[in-house]
């Protein structure tokens, strides 16, 4: 019994791994992707729409950078990772999941981490990291499969832009309340490092979409993997490294620290400013695991979600998630949940 039951699931796996391969042959990678042009009109059944309840906070849970390799998701590794997501989870009780990139390392490490999730029957949305792809079969490998995953709402966005531009509308009442923006940046294979001019287009064609459809402005977020330039320096100028901690008016509204070097993905970029233009008030990212801050810079909130599992590299007492509560009025707030690894 024993032995028919581990055929079962080295069939299961192996499907698993070859239905993209599959895909790939039979439909053409582009077919999953968008034809978006700038000129075209923004309609309200664009973006991916979850509902909040009145009366009632909508509270997302951000996971980070969990890159498990090789054969570690079915061992300790594994084990450590699936006890932190079961704590956050009892602790958080969120009604949408995120992920801030480098979601897996390996094939095992994708397929172990879709299983885990769409286990906990609640809607969960991932952007891609630079690891995005590696060890696996490729990067559209990685997004099929997140695509096909049963509770996931990931979206394979425009041609051309990557893997996994899309927009989430949070609605109460049938209104929009919330837009949250997940991009690609990029880093991955051949592909232009970071944000592209095609990317910061779209964007602002989705947030200024949504405007007119609401008829008003609406609170936005923006969720990626690699930290803008502003976030080397915002902590520049928000942390003292002599007092060892946020100074000034920072001090007020800073938390969280930073025990690496801020990797940024270029040296400049107009994301961060094109971000003012809209309204954005919310930026969150992955990539240096050993980072936490959150930092209120120019009117926007800086935010490293917190690291999430043994993955890649890790730092004692630095690990857990990042919780985002959207309010009725649409704005968010944010902080970390720490749990013990």
């Amino acid at each position: 019994m024993n032995y028919i039951k581990t055929v079962l699931v080295l069939l299961l796996s192996l499907g698993q791994i070859l239905s993209p391969v599959w895909a790939s042959v039979i439909h053409g990678e582009d077919s999953y992707f968008e034809d978006w042009l700038v000129e075209q009109a923004y309609s309200s059944d664009y973006a991916v729409e979850l509902k909040k309840e009145p009366n009632k906070d909508f509270v997302i849970l951000n996971l980070t950078d969990i890159q498990l390799e090789k054969w570690e998701a079915q061992g300790e590794y594994g084990r450590l990772l699936e006890s932190t997501v079961e704590r956050l989870m009892e602790q958080v009780k969120p009604d949408l999941i995120t992920l801030t990139g480098d979601n897996g390392y390996s094939t095992s490490g994708y397929l172990h981490l879709i299983q885990l999730l769409d286990a906990y029957g609640v809607p969960w949305a991932p952007v891609m990291g630079n690891h995005d792809g590696s060890c696996c079969v490729s990067e559209f490998w990685c997004a099929y499969r997140l695509y096909k995953a049963k509770n996931c709402v990931f979206r394979f966005g425009p041609k051309g832009m990557g893997y996994g531009n899309y927009a989430i509308n949070i609605t109460e009442n049938g209104k929009i309340i919330h837009t949250m923006m997940m991009l690609d940046t990029h880093g991955n294979h051949d592909e232009p490092e970071y944000i592209t001019d095609d990317q910061l287009a779209w964007f602002q064609w989705v947030l200024e979409g949504v405007a007119a459809a609401a008829g008003r402005p609406v609170e936005s977020s923006a969720l990626f993997h690699i930290p803008l330039p502003e976030y080397k320096t915002a902590y520049e100028e928000a942390w003292d490294s002599e007092q060892n901690c946020f100074v000034g008016g920072y001090a007020q509204t800073s938390f969280g620290v930073n025990h690496e070097s801020v990797s940024i993905g270029a040296e400049s970029c107009p994301f961060f400013g094109l971000c003012q233009q809209l309204g954005v008030k919310n930026l969150i990212c992955g990539h240096d695991h050993n980072n936490c801050s959150s930092i209120l810079y120019r009117g926007v909130r800086l935010t490293y979600a917190l690291h999430t599992g043994p993955g890649g590299y890790y730092e004692e007492g630095m690990n857990g998630g990042t919780v985002l509560t959207i309010h009725s009025d649409g704005t968010m707030t944010v902080r970390h949940q720490y749990v013990a690894l």
